[in-house]
């Protein structure tokens, strides 16, 4: 348990709403996975190319994230994608971005929201 208190901290750059949104309309895409709950991605609505993986699964579902593109990791807030994030980074990602402002910034910035589950 003490071991994660002890490792060396990881930057992870943060993107913005618009770049993210920016990116998907040119053709260079990343990779955006929501790391939210099911309740959360369902009722308070996701980026609609968003993969939906519950921080709680994973290190169970990590193989279902391409290391090849750039990843963006999304929650409500941007705590909880940082720590996906960090983890990732860890464990061999080498182009992980959080959104910062999490899905609060990203409806904020009137961007297009899908609601509904998977």
């Amino acid at each position: 348990m003490f071991r994660r208190f002890f490792q060396p901290a990881v930057t992870i750059p943060q993107v913005r709403p618009q770049e993210v949104a920016e990116a998907l309309k040119n053709g260079n895409a990343p990779v955006i996975i929501d790391v939210r709950t099911v309740q959360e991605w369902a009722e308070d609505g996701h980026i609609p190319e968003a993969r939906h993986i519950p921080l709680s699964q994973l290190g169970a579902r990590v193989n279902e994230i391409p290391r090849d593109r750039p990843v963006v990791i999304v929650c409500r807030s941007g705590n909880r994608s940082q720590m996906a994030c960090e983890a990732l980074a860890r464990g061999g990602f080498d182009n992980v971005q959080n959104l910062a402002g999490g899905m609060i910034a990203w409806k904020r910035a009137g961007l297009p929201t899908a609601y509904g589950e998977e």
